[in-house]
């Protein structure tokens, strides 16, 4: 009944890109739109963040900002082989390094050369309704877990059937850890509360704004909790479309 998938939303099979321009292309989307990347070594268990800088499809290189936490960095002077993952509007775009990369330092500024990826992974991995919630309507939520001193409080901003976008106030980024699980996530939608675990997939704090914003995935969710998401994503979906049909007279 709450089923908010339709054909269009169906998730795509991964295309595997190897031309240089497509491949460039897809990275400067990542770029642009300032997209965190997750960087996993082989082998490891702990993620690290980091940034797009720098594109250039004439020297068919690439740059990256400094590595956080900052001590991944040894792995990457050791040469070990990573991967890279990025999202951008539901697309999953990710590649492997085994060449590494170069760590530069200008003037103050860390940051890390390479050549461009000779092939880039692209999966349109959304499979479900993405709702952004209205400034007015925003729900309050809650995160805590034992890897957590407090209970963190902030605001809902949009949700799909997988996961959903979350705003604090303040800086709290160096509480959080990416790819951590937090046993205890808390939402106060229209009809009731729901509660899950959630993984913590992007972290970024914008300092204009003093706000931080994350991206989290629903991890292990009850169908209980599965079936209170796909009301409110529906719900959602409905007025919105509601709305665009008022806007088309």
């Amino acid at each position: 009944m709450f089923n908010a998938l339709s054909a269009e939303d169906a998730p795509q099979p991964p295309k595997v890109l190897t031309t240089p321009l497509e491949i460039a292309a897809n990275l400067r989307l990542l770029l642009d739109s300032h997209d965190p990347l997750i960087i996993t070594f082989h082998e490891r268990t702990q993620r690290f963040q980091s940034y797009l800088t720098d594109i250039d499809r004439d020297t068919g290189t690439i740059a990256l900002d400094e590595m956080i936490p900052r001590d991944g960095e040894r792995f990457l002077a050791a040469g070990e082989p990573f991967r890279v993952e990025g999202f951008h509007d539901g697309v999953r775009i990710a590649w492997e390094c085994t060449d590494g990369l170069t760590i530069e330092d200008h003037d103050g500024h860390r940051g890390y050369h390479g050549n461009l990826p000779t092939e880039v992974v692209y999966h349109q991995r959304r499979n479900a309704f993405r709702a952004a919630l209205k400034l007015a309507q925003l729900v309050n939520v809650q995160m805590s877990g034992d890897k957590l001193k407090t209970v963190m409080n902030g605001k809902l901003l949009d949700v799909s059937a997988t996961g959903c976008k979350l705003r604090f106030d303040g800086d709290i980024s160096g509480s959080l850890q990416l790819g951590q699980v937090y046993e205890r996530f808390v939402a106060a939608l229209p009809f009731g509360s729901m509660t899950t675990p959630v993984e913590l997939r992007y972290l970024h704090f914008e300092e204009k704004i003093n706000t931080t914003f994350a991206g989290v995935r629903f991890h292990n969710m009850s169908g209980l909790v599965q079936r209170q998401v796909e009301r409110f994503v529906y719900q959602l979906q409905r007025e919105a479309r509601r709305f665009d049909k008022d806007d088309d007279f």
